[in-house]
């Protein structure tokens, strides 16, 4: 493989996609390819400062406020992790990315998508997914598997998060080649699988 791969990871908040990012690592690694795991906010260095503001800040943060944060937060891991791997030839797996912003912060807190869309061109100089997979839930699935204990961003309510999930449809319906829909209530093993067989279709494209 002469160039890396970038795969990103999305969904409502307990839809199952850290759990499916460490199953696609472990499969990747014992095929002898190198991986790098990142993650939005919240990737190594500032990040970190960054992940810590957006979910557990106490006071008021205005839609345009937290929108751009996440944004800085993604340019920050485009030019400092994703790009120097895929560069090197490894292989790139990230906990939300683009999607969680047009999904949250568009559809979710109602900010305009178009604007959203230019801006995530800007925070990473256009350089989008290979391949991303949306593990679809129910609210109630999502509520029951988050439990009682909520960072800023899971306690949005319900409502919040219908709009969420509506939105992430939209956005698979709207980009079927990059994002693929997965029933995130189906057992482990079996969404396992079909990541599988989604990665193999595009190494044997690539």
């Amino acid at each position: 493989m002469k160039k890396g791969l970038f795969i990103t990871f999305e969904g409502i908040d307990g839809c199952g996609k850290t759990t499916q990012i460490k199953l696609l690592k472990e499969y990747f690694e014992k095929n002898g390819k190198s991986v790098v795991l990142t993650r939005e906010p919240g990737a190594k260095g500032l990040g970190t400062k960054l992940r810590e503001i957006l979910l557990n800040y106490d006071g008021e943060v205005s839609p345009n406020c937290e929108s751009f944060l996440f944004l800085a937060d993604r340019a920050q891991n485009i030019d400092i992790i994703v790009k120097p791997a895929i560069e090197e030839g490894k292989i790139v797996l990230c906990d939300r990315h683009i999607d969680s912003t047009v999904a949250y912060q568009g559809y979710g807190r109602g900010l305009d998508i178009d604007r959203i869309t230019k801006l995530n061109d800007i925070a990473t100089s256009g350089h989008k997914p290979d391949l991303t997979f949306v593990f679809d839930i129910d609210i109630d699935t999502s509520m029951a598997r988050v439990g009682k204990e909520k960072d800023r961003m899971e306690s949005a309510g319900i409502e919040f998060f219908k709009k969420v999930r509506e939105g992430y449809i939209d956005i698979s319906k709207n980009e079927p080649k990059r994002v693929k829909l997965i029933d995130g209530t189906q057992p482990i093993e079996n969404i396992h699988n079909q990541v599988i067989t989604e990665v193999n279709a595009l190494l044997d494209a690539e």
